[in-house]
């Protein structure tokens, strides 16, 4: 019996012994290791973590196409300032120019727009319409003056400046006055216009010398003009009064239709 107890204590310390062995292994964490034996899990496991790695890097493209964007945004104004250092046919007019209306009393009016009163004109027509109907109008009250000229099809055509148009088709308070060609500054025109550059607003007669000026005589009106531009193919042009009150009394609209 003393034997027969030996061996059942001996079984039971056995049995307790294996069961704790149980109870280690399930707190070890190798259990946890089982899937590391596949070597495939495990470098899907590096792929996934360097695609995590890499969506987290997703600012730096952005950043990239910020600085591009500036770069062409600093190309950009650095154009525009070399046009604007090298303007062409006279120089480009501003949102406000200098307008000079003047012709003998029986010639045709010459009507020139400057950026500055001593700077070349950039805009330079003859009107069909004499420059005694033109006060006429002027007196009686509005004056709405429309210089329009067709679009041309042609591309080298299209780049033509709407200042720089050759031919125009004149209108003055809605009756067609014919035709309106560009002018050239020659000697003549030039010294017309030094003559009035002290002069910024106003109107009166000039005497002249040549004897081919009629009577001898020029009249002129000069003021300043603000500028609005529609779009590349439409410009107005409205005569300030000093007083800023109530319409233009002289307006010029270019239309490119």
């Amino acid at each position: 019996m003393a034997k027969a107890s030996q061996d059942t204590s001996k079984i039971h310390f056995h049995w307790t012994k294996k069961v704790g062995t149980e109870d280690d292994d399930v707190e070890q964490p190798s259990t946890f290791k089982k899937p590391n034996s596949n070597p495939s899990d495990q470098q899907d496991k590096k792929h996934e973590s360097i695609k995590v790695k890499t969506h987290v890097g997703v600012p730096t493209p952005r950043k990239k196409l910020q600085a591009v964007a500036i770069a062409r945004l600093r190309a950009v104004l650095t154009a525009f300032g070399k046009n604007r250092s090298n303007p062409p046919f006279g120089g480009l007019l501003g949102p406000r120019v200098v307008g000079t209306l003047f012709g003998s009393r029986r010639g045709h009016v010459h009507f020139a727009f400057q950026k500055e009163p001593n700077s070349p004109p950039a805009f330079l027509v003859e009107l069909a319409t004499p420059i005694s109907v033109l006060v006429r109008e002027m007196a009686s009250g509005l004056v709405r003056i429309a210089l329009e000229c067709d679009k041309e099809d042609n591309e080298e055509k299209k780049a033509v400046r709407l200042l720089e148009e050759p031919v125009w088709r004149t209108y003055c308070n809605g009756k067609k006055c014919g035709f309106a060609p560009r002018r050239d500054c020659g000697p003549k025109e030039w010294k017309i216009l030094k003559a009035v550059e002290p002069i910024s607003m106003g109107a009166g007669v000039l005497p002249l010398t040549e004897p081919e000026a009629g009577d001898g005589e020029l009249m002129y009106m000069r003021a300043k003009f603000e500028r609005i531009i529609g779009s590349r193919d439409s410009e107005a042009f409205y005569m300030m009064n000093p007083d800023s009150n109530g319409a233009p009394e002289l307006s010029i609209y270019l239309l490119r239709v």
